[in-house]
């Protein structure tokens, strides 16, 4: 098990022998994150942080820096890592009495071992700076939205956000970006889209970036939990109920494997029913007045798609949207922008929801039809998958491997049924 030490600021003097990591997120040495240089957005927030929320997006960046600097290579099974973080907080008896919960919550979503040891601590200079000012910054020019909604770039979340602001201008979105090109171009794109058909001024947009130095694991489970925790501080200034949008297809969200291979790195838990119940459970016994709400969650994609407010302007745009789970894979054949790869499971899932809704596409791929032999084997074990699919009689099985799912099955069950014939479609489209 690693043992890493955490601190925020220079004069914390705790230590434990031997550990494997000694880690100031203040460095510039350890972590890059750009939070606190969105100043003048934070100073318009309406209040300081919830001290609750400023200990999860803390601890969020702390798990984020041990999942990307520990390999998963180094362990017997390649994949599950034991960890013991040692974590100051300004609340450390709510942390305490919800350490079991944390520590289930986190080894659910990243496949591994978490273990939390919480001690006190202060505000730091840069937090007591914000909390005596923030209230005679920008006094005219408040941001007091309405909800906050998750915004990555992705086609999903493009139309989670046109569906809100048909009926609420008054949306907060946030957006994290990481290393190389990735996504930050069609964050930067989609952004200025909506700010141009909804007449936005640009403040509802927050956008961060967040990663260790030298990270080793890629597959980073945990990257969405920081994304969230990012969107629960800012939502923790209105001081009220709130609403926090996760926009994902319901496919997805339930994380089924297709074959064994999707149990692997790729695979995702970020909106699972069962992590978001643990996650909403979190906020609730820490005092946190954030409910999170996936309008999708019995929606497949191409229902998405079809179904969205604004049909018109998501049919014009839903190109400049990236769905891809590695959209940076053209750089090692030099190409200039990223792509989608077009045969990832994200990619397929995409594929067939377009051609649900408008029966052709005009997203670029840069292998259409799964060509190359990383593209063959992915294609066949999608279609093998969807044979033993169309085998199964019973599903409520299987709509569970990923995390136990205790009520509206049958929904979730009829939800997997369209999203896997839907998924069919196109692949029976598809040649071997």
């Amino acid at each position: 098990m690693k043992n890493i030490i955490f601190k925020l600021n220079s004069k914390d003097t705790f230590t434990i022998s031997n550990p494997d990591f000694n880690i100031d997120l203040a460095s510039k040495e350890d972590y890059h994150h750009t939070f606190y240089k969105s100043l003048r957005l934070l100073y318009k927030m309406p209040n300081f942080f919830q001290t609750e929320a400023l200990d999860l997006f803390y601890i969020s960046l702390m798990v984020y820096f041990a999942d990307r600097k520990v390999s998963r290579t180094d362990y017997i099974d390649n994949w599950t890592r034991g960890f013991k973080l040692f974590i100051p907080v300004l609340n450390v008896e709510k942390w305490n009495n919800n350490k079991a919960l944390l520590e289930n919550m986190i080894s659910y979503l990243s496949g591994d071992i978490w273990k939390f040891e919480f001690r006190e601590r202060n505000l730091n200079e840069t937090e007591n700076k914000i909390l005596n000012t923030i209230d005679t910054k920008y006094k005219d020019r408040k941001f007091n939205p309405d909800a906050f909604c998750m915004l990555s770039g992705g086609l999903d979340s493009f139309i989670g956000a046109i569906d809100l602001l048909t009926h609420s201008r008054n949306i907060g979105f946030v957006g994290h970006y990481g290393g190389g090109k990735g996504v930050k171009p069609f964050q930067d794109k989609i952004n200025e889209l909506l700010k141009v058909e909804y007449g936005l001024t640009g403040n509802e947009f927050f956008n961060f970036h967040a990663a260790p130095l030298k990270g080793v694991e890629d597959s980073t489970r945990t990257r969405s939990f920081m994304f969230f925790a990012h969107a629960i501080i800012l939502a923790s200034c209105c001081k009220k109920d709130i609403e926090l949008f996760i926009p994902e297809n319901g496919l997805i969200s339930l994380n089924i494997p297709l074959t064994n291979t999707r149990l692997g790195s790729s695979s995702t838990r970020t909106t699972h029913p069962y992590y978001m119940k643990l996650l909403q459970t979190l906020l609730t016994n820490l005092g946190i007045r954030i409910t999170l709400k996936n309008p999708y969650q019995f929606s497949t994609k191409g229902e998405m798609l079809s179904n969205c407010s604004n049909s018109n302007f998501i049919k014009e745009n839903y190109n400049f949207t990236m769905s891809c789970s590695h959209p940076d894979q053209g750089r090692y054949q030099k190409e200039s922008k990223p792509f989608h790869c077009g045969t990832c499971l994200p990619c397929t899932i995409r594929r067939a929801s377009i051609l649900k809704a408008y029966n052709q596409d005009k997203s670029h791929y840069r292998d259409n039809n799964y060509k190359e032999k990383k593209a063959q084997i992915e294609l066949k074990s999608f279609k093998i998958g969807l044979q033993d699919y169309r085998k199964t009689i019973n599903n409520k099985f299987s709509i569970q491997i990923a995390g136990q799912i205790d009520e509206k099955l049958d929904q979730y069950s009829a939800l997997y049924d369209r999203g896997m014939v839907e998924l069919g479609n196109f692949l029976d489209l598809q040649n071997e």
